[in-house]
């Protein structure tokens, strides 16, 4: 009798055990099976996307079941061509780049579906100091600007043909000098105001070369500056994630809202490594002051009017796009009502 109770015994618990390996290896594979692979291609790094760091580094992609792989594509042509060439499942860029491949007659567009910012992000910097700024003081200076075509520069024309100069009579505009080395030249004393993006603006402030004078995007209203994009057969096979994608965005967006500048620029600082915290709580709280960051991923047709109206006055519309084309309004909304 007592040797059946041992080997009973010792046939539970090994059974027991087994089992228990097995539900361990099933959850594992489970989790494993759960995070699915997406790559993101940014147009640059810049703290103007906090929201999507935040999303990262808050693990709010990760809760969604995804895995998300982020690559730096400096500039909007090298941005997009990740995208369709198939190097990228999802692109953070400008909306004005849709419109371009669109524009050339493209098979498979390109779908904004999640708006991260909704302003311009650059600043006017003047390398003299002035306490009273008007914008008829760049009549007759000369201005360094962004690359031609890419939302920044065509912003910059906007605001000045609003305050009544003609960017390319008034003044001496130079707009050929290659996005990284814009600071560079104006600190080796090219021109006497530039357009710049954070942190970059106030870096050149701190060390004295340069002074903050004017932000083009309180200037220049809402616009879907930088979104989410994707394929659009990408989008038609892969709903569900695109959902995941979405709702990971906006718990951020939401997360930004209700934070302070220096929560934001601890939650982000991983991704800045080389940029000080004290810089960096200054730009997030100038761009929440301003409102740049959105509070959701809705695209609305106002702000995509307003974003081909800029290209319009800028010369660079190709076509007319109607709103419900090119933005993809159903799964923010969706996941909004959630």
């Amino acid at each position: 009798m007592k040797k059946w109770v041992k080997i009973s015994f010792s046939s539970v618990l090994i059974a027991f055990l087994m089992l228990t390996l097995a539900a361990c290896n099933t959850n594992d594979d489970t989790k494993t099976k759960k995070l699915e692979k997406v790559r993101i291609a940014e147009v640059t790094r810049s703290i103007f996307y906090a929201p999507q760091y935040v999303a990262l580094a808050k693990g709010f992609f990760k809760a969604e079941g995804l895995d998300i792989t982020l690559t730096t594509t400096p500039g909007g042509d090298k941005t997009m061509t990740a995208l369709i060439s198939g190097g990228a499942d999802v692109a953070l860029v400008g909306s004005e780049t849709s419109i371009y491949v669109y524009a050339q007659g493209a098979n498979d567009p390109v779908i904004n579906f999640a708006q991260l910012t909704q302003t311009d992000g650059t600043f006017l910097v003047s390398r003299e100091k002035i306490d009273n700024f008007s914008w008829d003081l760049l009549k007759g200076t000369t201005f360094l600007g962004q690359r031609k075509g890419g939302m920044p520069q065509m912003v910059g024309e906007f605001v000045l043909k609003k305050h009544g100069i003609d960017p390319h009579k008034d003044l001496t505009l130079i707009q050929n000098i290659d996005f990284a080395n814009i600071a560079n030249a104006f600190a080796s004393g090219s021109g006497e105001f530039v357009q710049l993006f954070e942190p970059t603006a106030s870096i050149i402030e701190k060390e004295g070369k340069g002074h903050i004078v004017a932000s083009f995007g309180k200037e220049s209203g809402h616009v879907p500056y930088t979104t989410f994009m994707a394929k659009e057969s990408y989008m038609k096979k892969n709903k569900a994630t695109f959902e995941k994608f979405t709702k990971a965005i906006y718990k951020a967006q939401q997360w930004v809202k209700t934070h302070s500048a220096e929560e934001i620029a601890k939650a982000v600082e991983p991704y800045f490594p080389d940029t000080d915290r004290g810089i960096m709580k200054t730009v997030v709280e100038r761009y929440k002051n301003q409102g740049s960051f959105a509070t959701d991923p809705i695209l609305d047709e106002e702000e995509w009017n307003n974003l081909q109206n800029i290209m319009r006055e800028a010369g660079e519309l190709p076509k007319e796009v109607d709103h419900k084309t090119l933005v993809n309004t159903e799964i923010a909304e969706k996941i909004i009502k959630k």
